[in-house]
């Protein structure tokens, strides 16, 4: 029996992926040639960092069929709060102020998990209900007021600012999250159990699996890696408010679906992810330079998204159909018994 082709079908995309990012910018560059500099390359880099650090924690809710819409209002929540306590407290290490961001994100994704765990309810109902509660809470804490540029603690705002190896902090925590995810769905059994229950809920539950253990770490991680990109979020931009990042959870999931994270569950990998970040990037960084207008960006960008999940359904459903082939059965009356199979089958 042949195998799905899930891994061959995704090296081919993400090459094909590629190779478009590669055209964009060359395209791009011959217009404007600083485009192709490595100071742009680094801007983008810097500018797509919180970008993937959402994706990998929204890739692992995707892979057990779910959907997290509730990072953005988690990464505003987190940071509004880390804004507070750091304006609070002048003198909070900075140690102490990621430990805080990690706890309040992780925190709020496990409520994520828990009332989708308790009441059996769908995970967009779950998590459009508590992206609007905290969303509220942010109004709630701060008042509706802004925290505003000589608000923010020093420290919140040095760190995107600073630099390693001559590369920005961002794009360090970014790796981070990044090597952290291929490690976990690659090389830790829990990880390979999302891809499991993602691929068949009922098998994996007949296999053994404890399923709702693995969903509530799929929504705790998520909100823990959206609570560290809300405290780098108000770091970057040095300004925490209630409508901070506000629709971002929708360019979280397309980057996860371009490249190539199934919103049925059970399949993509964190390089496609990776991609589907910098093709967002790109783009974003290439269409001001050829003087698109930013209502274009949207339409392109919702575009790109229908024509991305078109292309994963027919993927996926090419793959189902080689679980069928069979090689040619040997003579025999196994081989009659199989024929037989296979044809009642079809």
């Amino acid at each position: 029996m042949t195998r799905p082709s899930f891994s061959l079908t995704s090296l081919r995309r993400e090459w094909v992926l590629l190779a478009i990012i590669a055209a964009i910018a060359l395209a791009v560059g011959a217009r404007a040639p600083v485009f192709l500099t490595w100071r742009n390359a680094l801007d983008i880099g810097n500018d797509s960092a919180i970008l993937a650090i959402l994706v990998m924690g929204q890739m692992l809710v995707l892979l057990t069929r779910g959907v997290d819409l509730s990072v953005a209002s988690n990464l505003a929540l987190t940071g509004m709060l880390c804004a507070l306590v750091g304006r609070a407290w002048p003198g909070a290490p900075l140690v102490v102020l990621l430990a805080l961001a990690c706890a309040i994100g992780a925190a709020l994704g496990t409520v994520n998990g828990w009332l989708i765990m308790r009441f059996n309810l769908p995970s967009i109902v779950v998590t459009l209900g508590t992206m609007s509660i905290y969303r509220g809470a942010i109004f709630v804490a701060s008042g509706g007021a802004w925290i505003s540029d000589h608000q923010i603690h020093p420290r919140i705002k040095g760190l995107p600012r600073e630099t390693l190896l001559g590369l920005p902090m961002l794009l360090w925590f970014a790796a981070t999250a990044v090597v952290f995810t291929v490690w976990l769905l690659r090389w830790r059994r829990e990880g390979r159990e999302l891809y499991a229950f993602g691929g068949s809920p009922t098998a994996a539950v007949y296999a053994g699996i404890p399923v709702k253990r693995r969903l509530m770490m799929a929504y705790t991680l998520s909100g823990l890696l959206a609570g560290l990109a809300g405290l780098l979020w108000v770091g970057r931009y040095s300004i925490a408010f209630t409508e901070l990042a506000s629709g971002f959870e929708l360019t979280v999931i397309a980057a996860c679906v371009i490249g190539g994270v199934g919103i049925g569950g059970g399949v993509g990998t964190v390089s496609g992810a990776v991609l589907g970040v910098l093709f967002i990037g790109v783009l974003n960084a290439a269409l001001p330079v050829i003087q698109v207008s930013p209502f274009w960006q949207q339409a392109i960008a919702g575009f790109v998204i229908l024509l991305s999940v078109a292309l994963n359904a027919r993927g996926h459903r090419q793959a189902g159909r080689q679980i069928l082939e069979h090689s040619p059965p040997s003579p025999g009356p196994t081989a009659l018994s199989s024929t037989t199979a296979q044809g009642a089958t079809a």
